[in-house]
């Protein structure tokens, strides 16, 4: 936002220098980007006129050019061709200093000397019949001023005007803030006796006001504003227009002037576009209203303006229509000032493509109590150029929907403990007074926010904001510095060690790292268990992208058929990340804590963290994936989980070809090992390999890692000679490998270790029966063991494994 340093004055009194404001400036967050010094260089060059023009003999992209400058005739060598006799141009003459510190100097060229430099009068707008030697400056009417670009944060609504800025440097400086003139209806006839106005929709457009003004003259404004509106980045126009520009950027609110002559019935309204709707808007641009757009949430909602006959006039907050505007003819004006709702100019501005200076301010939020005071302003500034206009009394206002100021508490040390420094009572009151707060209370404080501070919220996050402007004002600068002090150095959680461990175990196993989406489609998750309840997303940005996923295994198969479709199916995937739950399938509900130590059960989501690897190499299969689980295990140095089969799979896994990882004594389930359903792999790829997986709750494996860890026990290694005897036994087939294995290493001292390493099946045996063989190793810390020692011990482990209904195969 440009804002000219003359323009500030009107509101404040300055008296620093441009680097003083801008550090001022930047220290309040009002950033200076740039500083432009206006008529600067300028004061050496004078009008001259312009009393013959001469060819140079072999030159033809310059002429001889004489001037009269006030003493005497001067000879200058010009290459324009854009001026004739008797035409006044500027004249930099032989000592001037322009611009960059460029210093006019004669010229030999052509064998003619040139005593200075012309430029060119229509290209700076110079007068018909400017006065011979005046200066140039004064013949522009251009006064010496300094013009800031200010980059305004779009947090700050009360800062996209003149007086907002001012607002913040008077209060900084602590000075007064002088307000603007401003005019009075000076009719007794009342506005409702010659227009109208009234709101639809309340909660698009939450006021509304309407000024009519008589004998309106459409002429050029005076050349002070003109300038003023120039330098502030705008176009004049005329009086009219120029006066609506220049109060949205001194007041920070837009407002609309109608030619009331084109307005049917000269009533003005605000309501919702119909579908089917049209606009053509001042750019010349027809623009379908009432268009649903792509963004989130945006269902087409236009605010317009309307006539008397229900026909749109402007599309509301961010641009008016051809058919109303002012013209040099116009005699009437309705002048309309009101507040939008945000989040729909927002939404309508950039469905339309259509940003304007309007739209921006009312997006971030205008002040809903601003409309009539920028109708006075507007007014003061068009009588400036036509003093006849005539502004009927009580202007036409009507309400909608509009933001409540919020009252926050500041208590006693809110200040110090958020600053780190105590602000004096007397600093606090004046700063927020300043921005016009209103404080009542002696500690605590009770603060309501203006009206034009939109930005304020309510409860522990609008007295942070209360705190952040207080620290703005004081000055960032004046709050010390701490270096951050810590009882004891940073380092990594145990679940954040122990995860990284994981990882890097994984990636050495040769896995490629994944990451899949966290939003899928219930035609997903139906893959895995039809209907099933779901983690729903209220708000989803497309309906591919409706559901939490409550297993990573979709994605990863996915993924692995579009890696096999490309040629690079010779790979393992796997993916550390969260699933969800939904209450109505989650193993137990999420517990709180309640009142008075109770323990509440709700039925919220569960977030579970896991990690699901899918082994898609050649000859991948059940057998290299529980391979990977035991390398897995063996690294993170876990002994208590063994694999068991289950007679039903989890969703998405082989019927036949999958287990569970259930940890010792206490049987609760680690994760899942096998492979995926080929069913699964049909629905997500193009092939038929068979593909291995491992799936892991997290929460468990990082509670038995840190377990382990605890209870590491170092193994010495015997003395003595080992024993390795093997033993097959004939089983009931719903006996487990595994709880074979743990009878026959706790029926003797001598047992050093048990390994399977066949399984048998066949008809020769029993029917629900299958063999398990078993390689046992047998020794003695205090001896070497002898073959009627290892026999004994045979023995025992025979009789043990009756127990499970185990019998020595022959």
């Amino acid at each position: 936002m440009k804002i000219p340093l003359s323009w500030l004055r009107d509101f404040v009194d300055l008296d620093e220098s441009v680097g003083e404001l801008t550090g001022v400036l930047d220290d309040l967050g009002l950033v200076v980007e740039g500083v432009e010094r206006v008529g600067e260089g300028l004061e050496d060059v004078v009008v001259a006129r312009i009393d013959e023009v001469r060819a140079i003999e072999g030159a033809d992209r310059v002429r001889l050019v004489t001037v009269d400058a006030g003493d005497g005739p001067l000879e200058i060598v010009c290459g324009a061709m854009n001026f004739a006799v008797g035409d006044h141009v500027p004249l930099a003459p032989v000592g001037a200093v322009l611009p960059g510190g460029f210093e006019i100097a004669e010229r030999r060229m052509r064998g003619v000397t040139s005593h200075g430099m012309l430029c060119s009068a229509r290209e700076l707008r110079l007068s018909d019949d400017p006065v011979v030697v005046q200066p140039l400056l004064a013949a522009l009417g251009i006064t010496r001023d300094v013009v800031f670009d200010i980059s305004i944060e779009g947090n700050r609504p009360d800062a996209w005007s003149v007086r907002g800025v001012a607002r913040d440097l008077a209060t900084r400086l602590g000075r007064a803030l002088r307000e603007p003139d401003l005019a009075r209806p000076d009719e007794t006839d009342e506005t409702v006796t010659y227009a109208g106005a009234g709101i639809d929709d309340p909660d698009l457009c939450g006021r509304l006001t309407v000024s009519a003004l008589r004998g309106v003259v459409v002429r050029p404004s005076p050349a002070h504003l003109a300038r003023r509106l120039t330098m502030a980045g705008m176009r004049p126009i005329s009086n009219v227009v120029d006066a609506s520009n220049l109060v949205m950027l001194e007041l920070g609110q837009p407002t609309h002037p109608y030619d009331a002559a084109r307005v049917a019935g000269r009533t003005l309204r605000a309501r919702r576009a119909r579908a089917g709707e049209t606009l053509t808007t001042l750019d010349g641009v027809e623009r379908a209203l009432a268009q649903p757009g792509r963004g989130l949430g945006d269902t087409g909602e236009d605010c317009v303006i309307v006539d008397g006959d229900d026909r749109v006039l402007g599309l509301g907050g961010i641009m008016g229509g051809a058919a109303s505007e002012i013209s040099p003819g116009t005699t009437d004006v309705l002048l309309e000032a009101a507040f939008f709702d945000p989040m729909s100019i927002a939404r309508s501005s950039k469905r339309h493509a259509l940003r304007s200076e309007a739209s921006n301010r009312f997006e971030r939020g205008v002040d809903p109590e601003l409309a009539l005071v920028a109708a006075a302003r507007f007014v003061a500034l068009l009588r400036e150029s036509n003093p006849e206009v005539r502004w009927m009394a009580a202007p036409l206002d009507v309400a909608g929907v509009v933001p409540t100021a919020p009252t926050v508490t500041l208590r006693e040390g809110d200040l110090e403990r958020a600053l780190g420094l105590a602000v004096s009572d007397d600093d606090v009151k004046r700063i927020l007074e300043g921005l016009q707060f209103r404080v009542t209370g002696e500690g605590p404080w009770s603060i309501t926010a203006p009206s034009a501070r939109l930005d304020v919220r309510t409860g522990a996050a609008g007295r942070a904001d209360v705190i952040e402007e207080i620290a703005r004002l004081y000055g960032y600068s004046r709050l010390p510095r701490r270096t951050p002090t810590w009882p004891a150095p940073g380092a990594l959680s145990d679940r954040q060690r122990v995860r990284r461990r994981l990882r890097d175990t994984v990636v050495d196993l040769g896995v490629h790292e994944a990451w899949t989406p966290t939003l899928g489609s219930d035609a997903d998750f139906d893959l895995l268990v039809p209907g099933g309840a779901r983690v729903r997303v209220t708000n989803p940005l497309a309906a591919e992208e409706a559901v939490l996923r409550s297993s990573m295994l979709v994605g990863l198969v996915r993924a692995w058929g579009k890696n096999a479709e490309r040629g690079l199916g010779d790979v393992a995937m796997g993916e550390i990340g969260s699933v969800f739950v939904h209450p109505a399938v989650a193993d137990e509900p999420r517990r709180t804590r309640g009142g008075a130590g109770a323990t509440l059960a709700l039925a919220l989501p569960q977030e579970n963290e896991r990690l699901t690897v899918v082994l898609g190499r050649e000859h991948d299969d059940a057998r290299t994936a529980v391979a990977t689980w035991c390398a897995l295990a063996t690294r993170l140095g876990i002994h208590d989980v063994v694999v068991r089969s289950r007679d039903d799979a989890a969703p998405g896994l082989h019927p036949t070809r999958t287990a569970e990882l259930i940890e010792r004594g206490t049987n609760r389930r680690v994760g899942y090992v096998g492979e995926v359903d080929a069913r699964l792999v049909a629905a997500l790829t193009t092939t038929s390999r068979r593909l291995g997986v491992l799936d892991v709750d997290l929460d468990v494996l990082f509670e038995l890692t840190l377990d382990a860890e605890l209870d590491q026990i170092v193994t010495v290694p015997g003395r003595y000679p080992v024993a390795l005897v093997d033993l097959a036994f004939v089983v009931p087939q719903g006996v487990h490998a595994v709880d074979l294995a743990e009878v026959l290493m706790s029926a003797s001292d001598l047992v050093e270790d048990v390994t399977l390493f066949d399984v048998y099946r066949a008809s020769a045996l029993a029917a629900g029966t299958r063999s398990l063989a078993y390689n046992v190793r047998f020794t003695s810390p205090e001896k070497t063991l002898s073959e009627s020692d290892v026999a004994r011990a045979r023995e025992t482990l025979i009789v043990a494994a009756r127990a499970l209904g185990a019998e020595l195969r022959s």
